[in-house]
């Protein structure tokens, strides 16, 4: 979608596909938020903005997190529209899938992202780095073409590309596509750490030099690997994960959120809430403010006029205050609604939406999950524990932290878990 196509739905084809699951929220026209964005009440991304424009002696670092589906690469887009940010900072934003394979992600590879990304997107918006600088640059990719070869036993000496950017594009490559290549690769960064960190910094430093603007690099999706793959990088490399000369937001796994090794990052974590719809232990009061957040959410996206305001209102509460759960509920609904060729989407629309998604949980719950739900809605109590993880990273369980944390089954589970 571009821009010119951010419209309300007059129609059910056209609300289908505003209801995209998959659909971050690039900023609007010259900078301005994007007229589907929903700023959600204390929204966490504003703690995470002002932290990044106070003052610091080193560029900082954030590992920045919530729940599937809570509206992280929104929020991470939504600041490139901040004026404030974009007068301090040289922003970049990108997924590490385009970078290196999400399954088999290690620290070597996301290091080698941010320069690869940094040197890449500062050229393609017509930057000019320092000669010295580029004379550096082709002497490291000799370097690591070289010992690629040696480790190789003698084969004919790799070109990963002709030019620093080619090289810098077809490594990338290589290490997401070939697994035999991304074993040497890594391995000739891991024999000179300190030699990539420093080009980095040194491309930052040119950066800044030429730009007056400290660069800011926001990397998506790096909340999809394991919890193991996301000790190893944020825990046991802590420490060179903070060394690049530029502040850079990592997003991270909510899991991480739920371990021990949580307190490497505690001092520098942002996490994004889910909306708060209820008090605890009593799912039957309405909080107005999170109903009013979700009501926007749909009406900037449809029209009221293709919805009954009870059906609205059931699916705010089957979406448990999450904005991926919400645009699946109202997508499956306005799917069945528009099949029966009705003008409107009914309650009936919103139960079948939630009787599909009851039906894909009871296939992959066993009856100790089930067991756990039930105590979890008695007690509403966050205990963290090697059976709760799981739980709350398939959304059978969201949390929600206004004030005190405290969480509480998928409200479309609350029939299963009575039955």
């Amino acid at each position: 979608m571009t821009n010119f196509d951010y419209i309300v739905a007059t129609d059910f084809d056209r609300a289908w596909l505003n209801f995209e699951l998959d659909l971050p929220l690039k900023p609007g026209k010259n900078g301005k938020p994007n007229p589907f964005y929903i700023d959600r009440p204390r929204n966490p991304i504003s703690e995470l903005s002002d932290a990044l424009l106070a003052p610091f002696y080193r560029p900082p670092k954030f590992f920045f997190s919530g729940h599937r589906g809570c509206g992280k690469s929104t929020e991470l887009l939504h600041l490139l529209s901040n004026p404030d940010i974009s007068r301090k900072y040289w922003p970049i934003n990108f997924s590490i899938r385009d970078e290196a394979d999400i399954i088999d992600l290690d620290f070597r590879d996301v290091l080698l992202a941010i320069g690869s990304r940094l040197f890449r997107e500062y050229r393609n918006k017509g930057g000019e780095l320092p000669g010295q600088l580029l004379k550096e640059l082709e002497g490291w990719k000799g370097k690591v073409e070289k010992e690629i070869s040696t480790i190789q036993e003698g084969r004919k000496e790799v070109e990963l590309g002709g030019t620093i950017d080619a090289f810098f594009l077809n490594a990338g490559m290589k290490m997401k596509l070939e697994p035999a290549t991304r074993v040497v690769l890594r391995q000739v960064v891991e024999n000179d750490i300190t030699g990539l960190i420093s080009i980095i910094n040194h491309i930052a430093t040119a950066i800044y030099s030429r730009e007056h603007r400290i660069p800011l690099v926001l990397i998506d999706d790096m909340d999809k690997p394991d919890l193991e793959k996301a000790r190893q990088i944020f825990h046991d490399r802590r420490e060179i994960m903070m060394q690049p000369n530029c502040a850079i937001v990592y997003t991270v796994s909510s899991a991480l959120f739920y371990s021990k090794e949580f307190d490497s990052i505690r001092d520098q974590a942002v996490f994004l809430q889910n909306i708060y719809l209820h008090p605890p232990m009593d799912p039957n009061s309405h909080y107005d403010e999170g109903y009013e957040t979700l009501r926007k959410f749909v009406h900037v996206r449809m029209s009221s006029a293709l919805t009954d305001a009870d059906a609205l209102e059931a699916a705010i509460t089957y979406s448990g205050g999450v904005f991926r759960e919400m645009a699946r509920i109202m997508r499956t609904a306005i799917g069945r609604a528009r099949r029966r060729q009705a003008p409107r989407m009914d309650c009936s629309d919103v139960e079948w939406a939630a009787t599909e998604i009851r039906n894909e949980y009871r296939r992959i719950l066993d009856k100790e999950d089930i067991k756990l739900l039930k105590k979890v809605a008695e007690n509403n109590r966050l205990e963290y524990s090697d059976r709760l993880r799981p739980l709350l990273q398939l959304l059978a369980l969201l949390e929600y932290r206004d004030g005190e944390n405290w969480c509480d089954v998928h409200p479309v589970l609350r029939k299963l878990i009575n039955d």
